[in-house]
C-alpha cells in the first residue's frame, strides 16, 4: 500500500514573525535538525520511503509553530484473514500506527479529523478486491517492559471479485457435473464409451481441485470452494459407480437368463412330444373327449390307443402343457424389481442426480451469499 502519511503538531520553538502570515516550506535536509514524530506501522513485513528523483518528504512550518510533516510510503503489512468463505469472503485489513519510544504521557496520537482524515483515490480498483468502506480507531497498546502506548488504526473491509472464480472453478465444475450424468443416456451395452465418460470426468475434477488448492494458502479448515468441488467430485464418482452397478446387475442377470434357456433345453429334449415349445411340463389326462374338445386344446398333443369302437373305449391324451417359470420367479423378486431392471436405474439417476445437485446448489448460494 502507497499512501503519503501527514503529521501536524506545535512546536513552538519553530515559531518566528511574519507580517503575511506564509508558511515556509523545506526539504528533507532540515528533518534532521528538529524534532518529529518517531510513528512506526506495527505488523509491517516491509517498508520504505520513496526518494525519485529525491526523498519524498516535505517540511512545512507556520509562524505561529505548526509544523506538517508529509512524506510518501509504501507499506507492506500483515493481514490476518478468514477464509471459510472463500472466495465468497469479505475480509477486514488493519493498518496500525504507533510511536516507537514515546508512551502515552510522552506523547498522545490522534486522528484530526476522524474518519475524514483518511481520503481515497475514486480510480482506486484492486484486481480481486472491492474496498466497500473504511473507518478509523484509536485505543491504547500495553507492553509490560516499557508501558502503555497510542495506537491509531485505519480499518479497510474489502469484499473480493467472485467473478473471476465463477469463470475459472464454479462454471468448469458444474460442467463436468452435467457431462457425468450424459452417461445416463448411453445405452448400457456400451462399455468403453461410459467408462471412458466416468474417468474423464473424475480426473478432469481432480484437476480442478488440484490448481484450486496449489493457489491456495494451506490451511487447517474447510472452505466455501472446498465444499463445492468435492460435492462435485462425489456427484462425478457416483455417477461412475452407477455405471458400474448397472454393469453388474446386467451382467448377473444375462448369466441367470442364459441358465434357464440351457435348462430348458435340456428339458424339451427329455419331452416325448414338444410340439415346438421351449419350456415346459408334461402331464397325462385320462379321461373321454370329444373330437371338438380334443381339436380346441391348441398346442396339445393327442395319442389315441387303438379300439375298435371308439365310442366305448376311452382315450387316453397326452397334452403337453406350456408353463412358463418366469412370471412365478418374477413374482417371488417383485420387491427386487428395479434392481432387476437395469434401465430402470439409469432412469431414475437421470432424475435423482439433477435434482440433488440443483437443491445442493439453492441451499450453498443462499448460505454462502
Amino acid at each position: 500500500m502507497t499512501l503519503y502519511l501527514r503529521h501536524y503538531w506545535k512546536d513552538e520553538r519553530l515559531a518566528f514573525p511574519s507580517t503575511t502570515n506564509k508558511s515556509m516550506t523545506f526539504d528533507g535536509r532540515l528533518v534532521k535538525k528538529i524534532w518529529v514524530p518517531d510513528v512506526f506501522f506495527v505488523h509491517s513485513k516491509r517498508s520504505f520511503i520513496h526518494d525519485t528523483t529525491t526523498e519524498n518528504i516535505m517540511l512545512r512550518v507556520f509562524p505561529d509553530g505548526h509544523v506538517l510533516y508529509s512524506l510518501r510510503v509504501t507499506v507492506t503489512a500483515a493481514c490476518n484473514m478468514d477464509f471459510s468463505r472463500f472466495p465468497l469472503d469479505s475480509q477486514t485489513c488493519t493498518l496500525e500506527l504507533e510511536s516507537y519510544a514515546y508512551t502515552d504521557e510522552d506523547l498522545m496520537l490522534y486522528w484530526k479529523s476522524g474518519d475524514e482524515s483518511l481520503s481515497t483515490d475514486d480510480r482506486i480498483s484492486l484486481s480481486q478486491f472491492l474496498i466497500q468502506k473504511f473507518h478509523t480507531s484509536s485505543r491504547l497498546a500495553f507492553y509490560s517492559s516499557t508501558g502503555w502506548y497510542n495506537r491509531l488504526y485505519i480499518n479497510f473491509t474489502l469484499r473480493r471479485h467472485i467473478f473471476f472464480f465463477l469463470l475459472q472453478t464454479y462454471f468448469p465444475a458444474t460442467l463436468m457435473v452435467m457431462l457425468s450424468w450424459v452417461s445416463f443416456w448411453i445405452d448400457r451395452r456400451a462399455v468403453p464409451a461410459r467408462v471412458s465418460l466416468g474417468i474423464t470426468t473424475v480426473l478432469t475434477m481432480s484437476t480442478i481441485i488440484t490448481g484450486v488448492n496449489a493457489s491456495m494458502p494451506r490451511v487447517s479448515y474447510i472452505k466455501a470452494v472446498d465444499i463445492y468441488l468435492w460435492v462435485s467430485f462425489v456427484f462425478v464418482f457416483l455417477s461412475v459407480l452407477e455405471y458400474a452397478a448397472v454393469n453388474y446387475l446386467t451382467t448377473v442377470r444375462d448369466g441367470k437368463d442364459r441358465k434357464l434357456r440351457e435348462k430348458a433345453r435340456e428339458q424339451s429334449q427329455n419331452l416325448p412330444c414338444t410340439c415346438g415349445m421351449s419350456h415346459g411340463r408334461t402331464m397325462m389326462l385320462d379321461g373321454t373327449y370329444s373330437e371338438a374338445d380334443a381339436n380346441s386344446l391348441a398346442g396339445y398333443t393327442r395319442g389315441s390307443m387303438a379300439a375298435d369302437d371308439a365310442s366305448e373305449k376311452p382315450e387316453r391324451i397326452m397334452v403337453h402343457l406350456s408353463l412358463d417359470n418366469e412370471p412365478t420367479e418374477t413374482k417371488k423378486k417383485k420387491g427386487f424389481r428395479i434392481m432387476q431392471n437395469t434401465h430402470a436405474i439409469d432412469t431414475s439417476s437421470r432424475m435423482i442426480f439433477p435434482g440433488a445437485y440443483i437443491l445442493f446448489n439453492l441451499i450453498y448460494w443462499c448460505v454462502y451469499c
